[in-house]
C-alpha cells in the first residue's frame, strides 16, 4: 500500500479506531489517544505491516490492541519503579462532556461490560460496536475462531444476566 493510500485509509478508519482504542484502554481517553497515536506511527513508519491476509481494518485494529497492551505493561512497570510515583499523573476520570451525554441505559451497559472478562469484552465490542464478524474479531484479538465464538456467547449471556440483575 502506498503511503498516500495508507494515510487515506487511516483517516477513514479514525472514528472507529478511536472507539476501539477507548475499549482497549478501559475508557481512559488519554491512554486511548496515546495508543492510537503510537499505532498510527507504527503504521506510517512501517513497523506495522499489512500483508493482505486480513482486511486493513482488521489488521490495524490488531495493531491498536497490541499497542494498548504494550502501553498497559509499560504503565504497570512504571508503577513499580521508584521514580514512578514522582512522574505519574493522576487519573482525572472520564471526560465530563462524555459523562453528561451518556444515558442511564448506556451507563448501565458500560458498567456491565467493564465487569466482563477482558476477552469477552473485546469480542463483544468488536462485533457490536465495530460491526466486525466473529471471525474478524478473532483475527483482531489474536485468538481462534472457536475461542472467539465461545467468548462471544459467554459474554452475551453474562451481560444479559448482569443487566437483568440490575433491574431487580
Amino acid at each position: 500500500m502506498s503511503p498516500e493510500a495508507l494515510e487515506v485509509e487511516l483517516e477513514r478508519l479514525h472514528p472507529a479506531a478511536f472507539g476501539w482504542a477507548l475499549a482497549c484502554c478501559g475508557g481512559d481517553r488519554a491512554a486511548a489517544e496515546d495508543t492510537l497515536q503510537a499505532s498510527y506511527l507504527k503504521a506510517l513508519d512501517g513497523r506495522a505491516r499489512f500483508d493482505g491476509r486480513a482486511t486493513f481494518r482488521t489488521s490495524f485494529f490488531s495493531v491498536v490492541r497490541r499497542t494498548a497492551a504494550e502501553q498497559r505493561r509499560r504503565r504497570a512497570l512504571w508503577r513499580w519503579l521508584p521514580m514512578a510515583s514522582v512522574t505519574a499523573t493522576p487519573d482525572d476520570g472520564p471526560d465530563p462532556a462524555v459523562a453528561l451525554t451518556r444515558s442511564e441505559g448506556t451507563r448501565r451497559l458500560l458498567a456491565a461490560l467493564v465487569r466482563l472478562p477482558r476477552r469477552q469484552r473485546e469480542v463483544l465490542y468488536l462485533v457490536f460496536y465495530q460491526d466486525l464478524s466473529i471471525a474478524e474479531a478473532a483475527d483482531v484479538a489474536g485468538i481462534s475462531l472457536g475461542t472467539a465464538r465461545t467468548h462471544y456467547e459467554r459474554g452475551k449471556a453474562a451481560l444479559k444476566k448482569q443487566l437483568d440483575g440490575d433491574r431487580e
